[in-house]
Parts: C-alpha cells; structure tokens; sequence
C-alpha cells in the first residue's frame, strides 16, 4: 500500500480566526515583513471588510518595513495632522504613554464612552485604516478595545435608525495650546483646528453597509436639534456603540500589529498604563481615505481645515 500523501499549505495561503461574535480576527500564516502576493492582500482585505480589525502576532517590523506593509493597501498620511511624525519617517506616528496626544487622562466627568474614539473624524476625509504595531509592551495592562459601528446601528430599533439616517453632526479637534503641526505634504492640514461635518449615518464605501458613524471623542453636536435634544441624543448613541457585544479587546505583546477599517469601528486606549510603572511604546501609520457619505447620498463638508493626505488635498481643493 503506498503511502498517504499530505497536501502541503499553499504558500500564498493565511489562516483567519475570530476572536468575538462580530469584531476581530488573528490572522495567522503571513509575514509582513516581505512583500504580500495578490493572494495575500485580497485574503487581508477581505477579512478586514468582514472583521472589522485584524490582529498579527510576532511581526518585528522596522519603521521602513511598517510603511512598506502599509503603503501595499494604500496611500499613507502623515503621520498625524497635528502632532507631527517619528523624525525621519514622516508617515509614522509615535504613540507613547505619556505623548501630548494623550488627551482623556485626568478629566474631572468621566463616562462609559470617554476616549472611545474613530481616527482623526474632524478631518473631511478621516484615514479609511490605521495600523499599529507593538514595539514596547508592559508586562500586563495596556489592552486596546475595539467596536463593531456597523452591528451598533443594526441593533438600534427600526424607529431609531429611520431618525439617525437623516441626521449629520459636527466633529471638532483642535490642538491643545502649545503643540504645532507638520508640514509634511503640502498643505496636508492648514490649520491646527479641523472641522467636518458628517451624516451620522455613514454608508460603507466597498460593502454598502450603514455604520453608526459617532465618533465620543470628536463628535460635538447634532446638526439642526437643540442642544438638550443634540446632548441626549449623543449620549444615548454613544452608550450604545460601546456595549460590550459588540466590541473585542486586545492584549499586545512585542510584534503585535493590528490593522483596522476607521470607516466601522471605533477604539479606546488604555488609560491604565497611567497606574504602572511600566513603559509602553507603539508606531502607527493611517491610510489615506474618502468622504464620507449619508443614507441620502449627502456627502461630508469640511468647515475648517484641509483633508488629510497629498493627493487627497489636490483632488478635493
């Protein structure tokens, strides 16, 4: 009898396991160190649109390897509009404990939302992804959570989302005093302050789907209401997109990377490193994304500042 033969694991193939009921995955069997194959970038791109954030384990990338990796899945920003770049590498953003970016520590009114977050939402056209690798990683605590936007405006009542698919609100950032921009790309960011206005209903570009686009920390007001109406209103959505269902939490070790789609998620940092002694340093790169659009068809507007991105800025001015 002849020997039983073992297929062998097809070189271009990666492993996807999940990891919550609707948001995350690990995504196993590729190194993003070397150039992905069409096989590779479809298989990621696929899980990106189905699991809202993928997660890579022992990839010790350098800051040339990061951009590199990036840049196969899209045009880079800078490093961020405000707070500028890791010196040398303009497309990288330094997230470090005590950065200047680190805005929520210390307030006096914390609620279940504050720091949850979606990248750079003041901007006209916010980064459509974000890719943050682990390079210096506390021993325990320092876990980053995610949230599934889509599923969040699914499982809001029929009456609820029929009223939120007409409304837009205002996003705001603005530089804390002191701080200075980039001038990387030409007029990548004018001004230190942004701001757009958004649907708060934003419908998926690549799938069609509707995500509860409602930013905690950057999204002030509900065009159009009152502001006791335009406050509880953002209270009640923001409560709800961060039910714990509907999010997935992640603990980082040296060469972790995860890479997450900004247009259907939303995330919070951890704010209980500021208790340890313990260091903790990460690099994050942002790819260059659209405008986005309502249930109406009705796109954002910029009200202050420019979008985000070279090309991005020449093709909308």
């Amino acid at each position: 009898m002849s020997a039983a033969v073992v297929a062998e694991p097809h070189p271009h193939s990666i492993e996807v396991v999940p990891l919550s009921a609707h948001i995350g995955a690990e995504i196993r069997g590729v190194d993003l160190a070397r150039p992905l194959s069409p096989q590779q970038i479809a298989a990621i791109r696929a899980a990106l649109l189905k699991w809202r954030v993928m997660f890579f384990r022992e990839q010790f990338l350098s800051h040339e390897q990061h951009i590199a990796f990036s840049a196969q899945f899209g045009e880079l920003t800078p490093g961020h509009p405000v707070f500028g770049h890791v010196d040398g590498y303009p497309q990288v953003y330094s997230i470090a404990k005590y950065r200047k970016a680190t805005r929520f520590a210390g307030q006096s009114l914390l609620r279940p939302w504050t720091g949850w977050h979606t990248d750079v939402t003041a901007a006209v056209n916010p980064p459509y992804a974000s890719i943050l690798r682990g390079v210096t990683i506390p021993p325990y605590g320092g876990d980053t959570q995610w949230t599934n936007l889509v599923i969040a405006y699914e499982k809001l009542s029929a009456p609820l989302r029929a009223f939120v698919d007409g409304l837009r609100g205002v996003h705001r950032f603005a530089a804390p005093a002191g701080t200075s921009g980039t001038d990387v790309f030409d007029k990548a960011v004018e001004q230190h302050t942004l701001i757009a206005e958004h649907p708060l209903v934003r419908v998926h570009p690549e799938t069609g789907e509707r995500a509860l686009y409602v930013s905690p920390s950057f999204l002030k007001e509900i065009v159009g209401v009152s502001p006791r109406e335009s406050q509880v209103l953002l209270e009640l959505l923001w409560e709800h997109v961060t039910r714990p269902e509907f999010t997935v939490r992640f603990k980082w070790e040296a060469g972790s990377v995860a890479f997450w789609d900004n247009r259907s998620t939303a995330h919070l940092a951890p704010s209980d490193i500021f208790d340890l002694e313990f260091d903790r340093q990460l690099y994050r790169t942002t790819l260059v994304g659209d405008v986005p659009v309502g249930p109406d068809g009705r796109a954002s507007i910029a009200l202050q500042g420019s979008p985000v991105g070279a090309a991005a800025a020449v093709a909308l001015n």
